[in-house]
């Protein structure tokens, strides 16, 4: 008999994370054991107390108060889990900060680093060493994580980068930012551009460093866009919705990349979008005027 499978899902009260939580407890089983995150007590029990009780769900679904911005409590919980269950075998950081068109993107520098990198990089270095073999350790990206997407001067800084090199990057980022010399760097102004670079980047790190093993026993570490999600944080930001997906329906490929029963080398450490590998060198920088930018 199979030992029961531990999920967790980070910025799941909502939108996408919350559409993941969904579909992993609708397709796992009922042993199983969904842990749905949020740093909100309320949200995060009415949330996991909704997704309980939806028809379809077979796995139980708890919520876990969790804020990603600090970086003891992802090592706790990340402890608690192998001292309780033995690891995990599903983990998406999932978790964003919502910032709008009008507001300064350097004003809101630290709190969004905090929450899409800092939060990302102790993901990583506390939930990989927990993760149990054939289990699946997942960051959410977008298409503008491709290292093209960065100025050439800054393009150095990320590729073939070890974790601790990119976390130096990202707070060389970030100085600038407060310096006031980021532009002159050649920083993008907005910030989901090096921020989504850098969480793809880190994954590759982590990634190389366990290629090997992982593959050998059916892990996954890997980044993963979306696409175009009609949410509350992306909405402000596109003119044309037409295309976008409605968060389960972006959860779908998703969920299918985390509960394949064999691992694609091919896919393995790169950013993957609808089951397919993205070039890590794709992309250009992107004109700062356009405020509206693809996913």
């Amino acid at each position: 008999m199979n030992a029961p499978r531990i999920a967790l899902v980070t910025g799941a009260n909502q939108g996408l994370g919350r559409a993941l939580v969904d579909g992993l407890a609708a397709r796992m089983d009922a042993d199983d054991l969904v842990l749905l995150t949020g740093r909100s007590r309320r949200r995060v029990t009415d949330a996991a107390r909704e997704a309980g009780r939806l028809p379809g769900t077979r796995a139980r679904v708890e919520g876990r108060v969790l804020d990603v911005t600090d970086t003891d409590a992802i090592a706790r919980l990340a402890e608690e889990l192998r001292v309780r269950y033995g690891g995990v075998d599903v983990v998406v950081s999932n978790a964003v900060t919502r910032v709008l068109p009008e507001e300064s993107q350097a004003d809101r520098a630290d709190e969004f680093i905090a929450v899409s990198n800092t939060a990302t990089h102790a993901i990583l270095r506390s939930f990989g060493p927990v993760l149990r073999p054939g289990g699946r350790l997942l960051v959410v990206a977008s298409g503008l994580g491709t290292l093209g997407h960065l100025d050439p001067r800054l393009q150095h800084l990320f590729d073939g980068a070890s974790l601790d090199q990119v976390e130096d990057a990202v707070a060389s980022w970030r100085g600038a930012v407060h310096q006031r010399t980021a532009r002159e760097a050649g920083w993008p102004v907005w910030l989901n551009v090096p921020s989504k670079v850098a969480q793809v980047a880190a994954v590759r790190a982590v990634a190389a460093e366990r290629r090997e093993s992982d593959l050998a026993d059916g892990t996954l570490i890997a980044a993963v866009c979306p696409g175009m999600v009609d949410t509350a944080t992306s909405r402000p930001w596109f003119s044309d919705y037409s295309q976008a997906q409605s968060p389960a329906e972006a959860a779908e490929a998703v969920l299918d990349l985390v509960l394949a029963d064999h691992v694609d080398p091919a896919l393995y450490g790169q950013l993957v979008r609808f089951g397919e590998p993205l070039d890590w060198y794709d992309g250009t920088p992107p004109v700062e005027q356009d405020r509206m930018l693809t996913p």
